[in-house]
């Protein structure tokens, strides 16, 4: 028996899958693909944004070096106070620039910190985060599509490929048609989308026609991201996504003419999809011993780029509550604060998404809205919003605490021997970092060594603290500027964390 089963050896799967075997739990992974590459993972159409929680997430557990693919591609956002008109992000296809940012308007973002946003390959993503599962121990098995589960008070047993396999836990990462969202009866309630999105390679004749980058029209819009590459967005009600039918190159041509207003040709079709925007998200993210994480659990337009970040949050938030679930090392009711915590952040990406679709509609009432909401982009203050809440910056839990910190991710501390926080959590424990170095607070954690670590030395910038605890995740559970109340820092430590 497994610990934890987990279904989709996507990014998310596998890095939940890293997070539970890196505490020392047996995993396997079920993936119904017997082949992990595809075109539609690979640059161009593979290249995602990643935002400052994941590369936070990934700088963490030391894997950030290993991406390679944003070191050789230009980043949208490498240094937030560059004075330049550089493109670092968009809502809704309106653009907003590094220069008209005011980063002191995040008064955690240190020196130090890691970049806000990076550009990445799924397909490379993917294969770092397999090498790292498989050498932690992770077992991956593909070409095992799982068709039903029964789950008991002590465990799950899971149908895949006509074999039987059990485990304590089960987690659905299998994407947003999740089979362990349907066997499992969760409800995904939602709304319906408004456009079918068409992502596509091509071979146009006369290119000329068409204007590079994206392009807003009358009918709808389209990208051109390299001569060929395209992705359109057709305000059908989603019905050609639906309908079953297949895609083919005379409809992707009869809809790019349409949308772009051209009578372009296109003299072959190399590769294709399409998607939509509608929005849905489980009312839980939990069922038993069964979760949803990623796109299991909520689905919206990928516009803007934010459902891999989202997934990735998921994962590393549920990650170390339930592996101390299974080493007997966490509180009771710790595997609640997932639902409590991930489900309103997904709820605001939803939200946001459909913010998007609701102004890049082809009626007069979008375009006037369009243009307020561009006006307030292009004010110091609006750029500064829409680049936090693109790039993640304000994500924020609600702990409790009088502290302004708590909730938020730890800034990127740097001590004077040239080291970071980020680089104490490469093996997922928490951190009571202490900054005064009191043998009482020392005390007080000793008991959890387990699971907690107790850190002290000068930092190169405090941000004005003077000891903070950290979970495993890297969010502040509990933070002091003064002589620390050892009462309450006692009640947040009992919190997360068992003897």
């Amino acid at each position: 028996m497994y610990d934890v089963i987990i279904s989709g050896a996507g990014p998310v799967g596998l890095f939940l899958a890293c997070e539970l075997a890196l505490a020392n739990c047996s995993v396997l992974i079920l993936e119904k693909a017997e082949n992990p590459h595809s075109p539609l993972k690979q640059i161009p159409f593979g290249i995602r944004g990643l935002s400052a929680p994941t590369i936070e997430a990934l700088y963490r557990r030391d894997l950030l070096p290993e991406l390679e693919v944003h070191k050789r591609l230009k980043s949208p956002h490498q240094h937030a106070g560059e004075a330049s008109r550089r493109q670092v992000g968009h809502f809704a296809g309106i653009p907003f620039h590094d220069g008209d940012i005011d980063i002191a308007q995040w008064p955690y973002r240190l020196p130090s910190s890691t970049p806000t946003s990076l550009i990445s390959e799924m397909e490379e993503l993917e294969m770092v985060l397999t090498r790292r599962a498989e050498t932690l121990g992770v077992v991956i098995r593909r070409g095992y599509a799982i068709t039903d589960f029964h789950q008991t008070e002590d465990g799950v047993t899971v149908q895949a490929s006509g074999q039987a396999f059990q485990s304590k836990w089960l987690v659905g990462c299998d994407g947003s048609r999740s089979v362990v969202r349907k066997a499992g009866g969760f409800d995904f309630a939602g709304t319906e989308p408004q456009f079918t999105g068409y992502t596509a390679k091509v071979a146009i004749t006369d290119p000329e026609q068409l204007s590079p980058g994206r392009n807003v029209t009358s009918t709808g819009m389209y990208l051109q991201s390299q001569p060929g590459y395209l992705v359109i967005q057709d305000f059908d009600g989603g019905a050609f996504h639906t309908s079953g039918k297949p895609l083919t190159l005379k409809h992707v041509q009869e809809v790019l003419r349409r949308v772009s207003n051209t009578d372009v040709m296109i003299s072959a079709l190399h590769i294709a999809t399409t998607w939509t925007d509608r929005a849905r998200q489980a009312t839980t993210y939990r069922n038993g011993r069964v979760f949803l994480a990623g796109d299991a659990a909520h689905i919206h337009s990928p516009l803007g780029g934010q459902g891999l970040n989202l997934g990735l949050g998921d994962a590393m938030n549920l990650g170390w509550k339930l592996a101390a679930t299974i080493q007997n090392k966490a509180p009771g009711g710790i595997l609640d604060s997932y639902q409590s915590e991930r489900h309103s952040i997904g709820a605001q990406v939803l939200d946001w998404s459909r913010a998007q679709v609701a102004i890049m509609r082809p009626d007069p009432d979008a375009r006037a809205l369009n243009a307020i909401v561009r006006d307030l982009m292009n004010t110091r203050d609006g750029a500064t919003y829409f680049a936090g809440r693109v790039w993640g910056v304000l994500t924020h839990y609600d702990l409790g605490g009088s502290y302004p910190l708590v909730g938020y991710s730890v800034p990127n501390i740097a001590f004077a021997d040239g080291t970071t926080i980020g680089e104490y959590m490469h093996d997922g424990r928490g951190i009571l970092l202490d900054f005064d170095g009191q043998d009482s607070l020392k005390t007080l954690v000793s008991a959890y060594s387990g699971c907690i670590k107790y850190i002290s030395g000068t930092a190169k910038e405090q941000a004005g603290l003077s000891a903070v605890l950290i979970r495993p995740d890297g969010f502040v559970a509990w933070a002091s500027e003064g002589k620390p109340d050892e009462q309450s820092l006692r009640q947040s430590v009992t919190r997360w964390f068992a003897q």
